[in-house]
């Protein structure tokens, strides 16, 4: 399928085609603006359809230019800059001894591939609510001994498992991928300089996320598990990126078959019944999909087989996140799909 329009200083405005689900698509988008308790807040939602914005509501004093946190988005963003370096052949996912800490035990054999992949065998307990025993808790707001320096905090981890034997959601693994790609790219101890000109040069100046802002922690490192803000709007740029496979406006700005060595499923989540590949989300159903998401239900959904992109940003807890993913899967359900097939072979490099 080819994609040929893409938006300059902002998205234009289009219109449905006669093959959409109008009275589906927009009865899901009212069941979300009326703020139910089930879906609980809805801040922005953005859908666009061939190129264009054809739905868009805000939530009380938010309008589009309003900046709005990422969390585990940002994996999917550091991700694409992983992609970048490897394109310039900075790095590889077969890279292993990644710090000297591991050096003296078999976490020397953790490769780029396992943290992409979040099968490095390394412990980690991903939980949001209980901060007595929750690692990503401690590494972003409480650790003692790591004090402003996530990466560190994630490396001191030991093996629970053989790198690549075991698939395990965990924060520490980005922030372990976002240092060394710092290094990759000749970053200075604590500096911020080499990260923030690659990410701007080569991302978002690219794609006019000008709203885009990411945080580093108090050791210079890019918090690549949890904190980009942006506007809807433009997190709906990063997810046009992926459906047109890396291509933006005539430039490839991914390359050639990262977009699908990304979504080839490495495990089903437990958590949320959606497929895992690197660093990004796929949903079964809807083939060749790709997605970022985020804590409270923040989503970028592409649907290449639609040509759409679904951005959600909110606060909706963990026990109503299978409401809100039913609710936003009416949404693109109710565009066709439009016939073209999605290559998926696992295959880069």
């Amino acid at each position: 399928m080819a994609f040929d329009t893409f938006p300059a200083l902002d998205w234009l405005d289009g219109e449905l085609a006669p093959s959409v689900d109008a009275e589906t698509l927009d009865g899901a988008i009212a069941e979300l603006a009326s703020q139910p308790p089930h879906l609980a807040t809805t801040l922005a939602l953005v859908v666009i359809y061939n190129g264009r914005i054809v739905r868009e509501f805000y939530g009380p004093e938010i309008d589009a230019s309003t900046t709005l946190i990422s969390w585990s988005m940002a994996k999917s963003i550091t991700q694409a800059l992983v992609g970048m370096a490897m394109g310039d052949g900075l790095l590889s996912i077969e890279d292993d001894h990644l710090f000297p800490e591991w050096e003296n035990d078999e976490r020397a054999n953790i490769t780029l591939g396992h943290l992409l992949n979040m099968s490095s065998g390394l412990e980690w307990i991903e939980d949001y609510v209980d901060d007595k025993s929750s690692d990503v808790i401690e590494m972003l707001f409480g650790s003692e001994k790591f004090v402003g320096d996530h990466a560190a905090y994630a490396a001191s981890k030991n093996l629970d498992a053989a790198p690549g034997s075991k698939y395990v959601y965990s924060s520490g693994t980005t922030n372990l991928v976002t240092r060394i790609l710092s290094r990759a790219l000749g970053e200075k101890p604590g500096s911020t300089d080499a990260m923030s000109k690659f990410m701007q040069d080569r991302l978002f100046d690219p794609l006019g996320m000008h709203s885009a802002v990411p945080r580093f922690d108090a050791s210079g490192n890019f918090v690549g598990s949890s904190y980009v803000y942006a506007t809807a709007r433009d997190f709906a740029r990063f997810g046009y990126l992926y459906m047109t496979d890396g291509m933006w406006n005539g430039s490839r700005l991914l390359p050639e078959g990262w977009v699908d060595y990304s979504r080839t499923p490495i495990a089903r989540d437990p958590d949320n019944d959606l497929d895992y590949g690197a660093h990004v989300w796929m949903f079964p159903n809807d083939p060749g999909s790709i997605a970022a998401l985020g804590y409270e239900g923040q989503f970028t959904w592409a649907s290449p087989k639609r040509n759409l992109v679904v951005v959600r940003l909110g606060k909706t807890n963990a026990d109503h996140a299978p409401s809100l993913r039913a609710e936003l899967s009416k949404i693109v359900h109710a565009f066709p799909t439009q016939g073209s097939d999605i290559g998926n072979d696992g295959h880069y490099g």
